[in-house]
């Protein structure tokens, strides 16, 4: 096959046309730091990154549910301390107004006293976080306790529950209508009743022993917050290694090796020059040369 100065020439132009090209591409990558711009660059690892995207995305909204429910957590369990409080000093005043000698007005300054730790309990009951209440259920507009007399408690005792892992659901509430009962109320009201001045017999070992188990309620209610908390942390534990791992691949997949573009740009750059050498040689020199 007969090689003509055309043939020569068209060559070498399209080498260089292809040098120039790759040397683009690696200065893309050295100035985005990404293997692809595009996904036609490489479909391989343009699909892999979106399923890498998609997994982080996923462990990092697993990250916000647990802001949230240490949210639930945190604040319950400091509600229901606040309520531990308040039922332990009814029951040390109950003990109290149990002593016979006590005078009328005695019995009443107690009564009183129980009376604001009674309503204290109903504020704790409708303990609202931002926009939510966090005793009454599913139903978390609507305050658990209605302020009449006698209070009306409501029955949502349905769990809120986040979704902590794929798959996994923990519920973060605790159940408001079995540690803020009627009953409960309805036992203190009754306490108060009893302590009327005018009453000259007073009997309150059936009322100590309901605030016993009113006050267990709560604790075994804090023994699960609790063991629920623990979990959670747990679980956020193993989220957080989750997100260095999928972080770690995305970035295998996308990422380039700055150390290895460098040293690939040099040697492209040490084959243009040459390449432009070669050309110059191999081209022939045509009549103007000879002119200058």
């Amino acid at each position: 096959m007969r090689v003509t100065q055309s043939m020569l020439s068209n060559n070498f132009l399209k080498n260089i046309s292809n040098s120039y090209e790759k040397m683009g591409k690696i200065s893309e990558q050295m100035q985005t730091q990404k293997k692809i711009t595009r996904p036609s660059d490489d479909p391989v690892v343009a699909m892999k990154g979106i399923a890498y995207r998609t997994n982080l995305a996923e462990v990092q909204q697993f990250k916000r549910n647990f802001t949230e429910a240490h949210n639930w957590i945190d604040n319950s369990d400091a509600a229901l301390d606040q309520a531990t409080q308040a039922l332990q000093r009814i029951r040390e005043l109950t003990v109290k107004a149990n002593n016979g000698t006590l005078e009328g007005d005695q019995r009443n300054a107690i009564a009183k006293e129980i009376e604001q730790l009674r309503d204290q309990l109903k504020e704790v009951a409708n303990t609202k976080v931002g926009d939510k209440y966090l005793f009454n259920g599913t139903d978390t507009l609507t305050p658990l306790v209605l302020d009449v007399d006698p209070p009306k408690v409501s029955d949502n005792n349905k769990p809120v529950k986040l979704e902590l892992a794929k798959g996994v659901y923990i519920q973060v509430n605790t159940d408001g209508t079995k540690v803020f009962s009627e009953e409960l109320f309805t036992n203190l009201n009754t306490l108060i009743n009893k302590l009327d001045p005018n009453n000259t017999t007073v009997d309150l070992k059936d009322d100590l022993v309901n605030l016993d188990n009113s006050i267990n309620t709560i604790l075994n209610e804090r023994a699960t917050i609790g063991a629920r908390d623990n979990r959670i942390e747990l679980m956020e534990d193993r989220i957080d290694q989750q997100e260095v791992s999928a972080s770690k691949m995305m970035s295998d997949n996308e990422d380039v090796d700055m150390e290895k573009v460098i040293t690939e740009l040099i040697t492209q750059e040490s084959v243009q020059r040459a390449s432009l050498g070669m050309g110059a040689r191999i081209i022939q020199p045509t009549l103007l040369d000879f002119l200058r």
